[in-house]
């Protein structure tokens, strides 16, 4: 028999912002229905990795697992996942505060904006953002549904999970090379894998990390293809905004909306959103996003 789970949601949240404020709706195992504003994304469990569809609904937001036999760790894990994904337990009311103030930031708070789409796993965000770097984001989505689909375990309904550090350790350089068509990226994943899965390196820990943002930006930095953009990038899905992850489609953005057309430097750009202080990086984000 199908389950159903509910979870509450805070105040000031808003489904549509989050699934849509954040490109990751767009990459497997994620699928969003647009229009029934639905998010898919399949699990992975203790066991066969387990499909969900996730909505809201009065004010709650709506789990759907269509197996019959899932057990209640499953369930009670689904749960922390889907309050992760959605960052259900994100304090954006200083930053709401901030933006206040700004006429043209001011949509922000008013819908609900800001929570950033993420995955269950930071070694699932780490390695989607690796995807993002030096490319098309055509190929940003190729690259990740290869490694889905021809790494990630299956479900009984044949949709497939994100695969796991182990998964990916499975396979070599040259597997990402020539299956995944990853690039230079390739040799970065297969050490990646490894190291985590070994446990000589845990991206977990940086959800919880006690070191100043300075000190874990460096720390993400050691993981190679993670440079100043993805180390940024990655802190706002810890949730420290501090950094703006400038890259060349951010800048132009930037460029046309506040400087007319004009090329200016980081350091400006920089200049312009440092009143937010370590919301910087998440207004910049809106900013430039707002649909």
């Amino acid at each position: 028999m199908p389950t159903t789970l509910f979870i509450q949601t805070p105040k000031n949240f808003s489904f549509e912002q989050t699934l849509y404020g954040h490109g990751w709706s767009q990459l497997l195992p994620f699928e969003v229905d647009k229009e029934n504003l639905r998010l898919s994304y399949v699990f992975n469990g203790s066991g066969n990795p387990v499909p969900a569809q996730i909505s809201e609904i009065d004010g709650e937001i709506k789990i759907e697992i269509s197996e019959d036999d899932v057990n209640q760790p499953t369930k009670d894990r689904i749960t922390l996942d889907v309050r992760r994904i959605l960052r259900l337990d994100d304090d954006l009311q200083e930053f709401y505060q901030s933006t206040k103030a700004e006429k043209r930031l001011a949509w922000i708070a008013r819908q609900n904006a800001g929570r950033l789409l993420r995955s269950p796993t930071v070694f699932e965000d780490l390695v989607k953002t690796i995807c993002t770097t030096n490319c098309s984001w055509a190929l940003t989505k190729k690259m990740t549904a290869n490694l889905v689909e021809k790494l990630g375990a299956a479900a009984k309904s044949g949709k497939r999970a994100f695969p796991t550090a182990e998964q990916m350790a499975s396979v070599s350089a040259d597997f990402y090379r020539d299956e995944i068509r990853a690039g230079y990226r390739a040799a970065y994943f297969a050490e990646l894998a490894e190291k985590t899965a070994s446990g000589k390196v845990n991206p977990e820990s940086w959800l919880n990390s006690d070191l100043p943002t300075v000190e874990l930006k460096k720390e993400m930095k050691q993981i190679k293809g993670v440079g100043d953009y993805a180390a940024e990038n990655l802190l706002k899905l810890v949730g420290r905004y501090d950094g703006l992850a400038l890259d060349s489609s951010l800048r132009a953005k930037f460029y046309e909306r506040h400087n007319g057309g004009e090329i200016c430097s980081d350091r400006e750009i920089a200049k312009f959103y440092e009143k937010f202080g370590d919301w910087r990086g998440l207004a910049i984000w809106c900013d430039m996003s707002e649909r």
